[in-house]
């Protein structure tokens, strides 16, 4: 059923992980104090007042990761006739989550390195703080599906 509340917990796990283009993961400083944000579109840094862009293949695997991150709880909403495949899509896709967290942090931990820094919770952007919410609202819609699932067994039993 479409209109179910697994519908809005998708909904809203898809907008979560695409605000994710909007802020950084990771903030810190190099060694010449110029201030530097690391997106999943690219590396932010801002070099003479001027906030100036820099993207590698690595971060453009970034960005269709989170893309791709998007469109799995949308492909899921349609799943809605099949409550199985429904929620072995959420799962696969809670498991890339967890895979592509590693990955940040692991890119985040990389970026420090190269200035000589280690990853502290000032350098923690609100990128990162975007993924705990996103794999809460899958777990919910999970949790909406196996409750219809009882509802409808339920009512096969009094039929």
């Amino acid at each position: 059923m479409i209109q179910r509340i697994q519908t809005v917990w998708l909904l809203l796990a898809s907008i979560t992980i695409l605000v994710l283009f909007l802020f950084p993961y990771a903030q810190f400083s190099d060694n010449e104090g110029i201030a530097m944000a690391l997106k999943v579109t690219g590396v932010l840094n801002n070099a003479g007042g001027q906030n100036q862009l820099s993207t590698s293949f690595i971060f453009i695997l970034q960005a269709i990761a989170t893309i791709l991150l998007a469109i799995l709880p949308l492909i899921a909403i349609l799943k809605y006739k099949n409550r199985k495949k429904q929620v072995s899509m959420i799962l696969i896709t809670l498991l890339l989550t967890v895979l592509f967290a590693c990955w940040l942090f692991f890119s985040a931990n990389s970026a420090l390195e190269a200035v000589h820094k280690n990853i502290e919770l000032n350098n923690i952007g609100i990128g990162s703080l975007l993924i705990p919410p996103y794999i809460l609202f899958l777990l919910l819609a999970i949790k909406g599906i196996n409750r219809d699932t009882k509802l409808i067994k339920s009512a096969d039993r009094l039929r």
